[in-house]
């Protein structure tokens, strides 16, 4: 058998000697000639319809053009999966943060001074925080009719009959909380047009392909007229998947013609991207007197905020997951991604298989203290193996090391 070429080698990383020297170019490093500064103004409601005057903001010495959703080229939409974000809100805000307008000026103190004298009257509507009450029917409506999104099922067995045959049976519910990435480099990005006339952006982003796409729908371009590059990121974690300033920047250097710089502070990072999907879990486990597991229901209902991002995605594998790496026959499992006012929720580590093992694992710990069985022996009963069949069906042929690793883990606490 070949050896590996990067398992097990050590791999010098291309940008890592710059990066300890602190060589590498982030895009808050980045200075043009003849560069604009940008500012975005963001609500401060929850969920309210708005009307908007630049008229004071535009008198500011400095200023140069201030941008709202009615200078939007192209379409005022963006997203990853349904394009529910607004450019700029032309109506209605749905969450405190939501982009409102943009001003370009000659430094970052004009733009600050003109943001704060941008006049937004807001006329208040009722706001939903609880992803369960959401899910009724006479609930607030962030978008459309239903502030349900998307509904993963699992069904596998017979549940019921599994819990009849079940000498020990725990019913619990979990929480997880809204997470944020908190990476060190907050958002910055600047923007310019080259030499070919192309629109260039500049941004620490996880997904340029994405952006492209979308920067060229907002400002109704082609896209080979845009082009993303990504300079050094400072961590993102999935935090860096939506779109947050690309299109704001690209717009002002199509309309202005030069080229525009915007640095985040921490408090607009916190505001402007999204977080890990906070999930209420109700769980009902049986297993027999030996501790095999028999039966799991289990029911996940995941709160995506104001906007879906990834909620599908996540909320999938939240789904596919929730039953731990355990063989159970009957399985019986509903996931919901909801609409709330709440900050908007998308892709942060491990993408919704994360917050189930909260669930699925302290079920396991209590079932092996009601049958008086250790929590190792339980897991090693139940763990998978090669040709075990999941939750959802899929036969496992190879690469399931899951026993060896809790034998070795045993081996060495009960060794030391």
């Amino acid at each position: 058998m070949k050896p590996l070429n990067i398992v097990g080698s050590r791999v010098i990383r291309v940008d890592g000697k710059a990066k300890v020297k602190g060589e590498a170019i982030y895009p808050q490093d980045i200075y043009l000639d003849g560069m604009l500064y940008g500012k975005t103004i963001r609500s401060t409601k929850v969920h309210a319809m708005i009307e908007v005057d630049t008229k004071k903001a535009e008198t500011v010495e400095g200023v140069v053009k201030i941008l709202t959703y009615k200078d939007v080229t192209g379409e005022n939409h963006h997203g990853v999966v349904f394009k529910d974000h607004e450019v700029f809100c032309s109506k209605k805000v749905r969450r405190i943060g939501d982009p409102i307008a943009f001003v370009i000026a000659n430094s970052e103190r004009v733009a600050k001074k003109a943001a704060e004298m941008i006049e937004i009257k807001y006329k208040e509507l009722p706001a939903v925080f609880n992803p369960i009450d959401a899910m009724k029917e006479d609930s607030i409506k962030i978008h459309g009719d239903s502030n349900i999104i998307y509904h993963y099922k699992c069904r596998k067995g017979n549940v019921n009959e599994g819990f009849e045959k079940s000498h020990v049976i725990v019913e619990r519910e979990y929480k997880t909380s809204m997470v944020e990435h908190a990476f060190l480099q907050p958002e910055a990005g600047v923007s310019y047009i080259d030499e070919e006339g192309k629109i260039c952006v500049c941004a620490s982003t996880q997904y340029p392909h994405f952006d492209q796409i979308e920067v060229a729908e907002a400002l109704g371009l082609k896209l080979e007229n845009v082009k993303i590059m990504n300079p050094a990121v400072g961590g993102a974690f999935g935090g860096r998947e939506d779109i947050t300033l690309q299109i704001h920047l690209a717009l002002a250097t199509m309309v202005t013609k030069k080229p525009v710089k915007v640095v985040y502070t921490r408090e607009e990072s916190f505001h402007a991207h999204s977080k890990r999907h906070p999930i209420i879990m109700k769980y009902k486990t049986g297993a027999d007197k030996n501790g095999k597991l028999l039966s799991m229901e289990v029911n996940l209902i995941g709160d995506t905020g104001s906007y879906a991002s990834w909620a599908i995605n996540v909320m999938r594998k939240a789904g596919i997951h929730a039953t731990g790496p355990y063989e159970i026959p009957n399985v019986k499992i509903d996931s919901y991604a909801v609409y709330t006012n709440n900050p908007f929720c998308g892709a942060m580590r491990g993408f919704g298989a994360t917050q189930t093992p909260i669930g699925s694992e302290q079920q396991m710990d209590i079932i092996a203290n009601e049958l008086g069985i250790d929590p190792i022996q339980i897991r090693l009963i139940n763990g998978f193996k090669v040709g075990s069949e999941t939750s959802n069906g899929q036969v496992l042929s190879e690469s399931v090391p899951l026993k060896r690793c809790i034998e070795e883990v045993k081996n060495r606490m009960f060794k030391e």
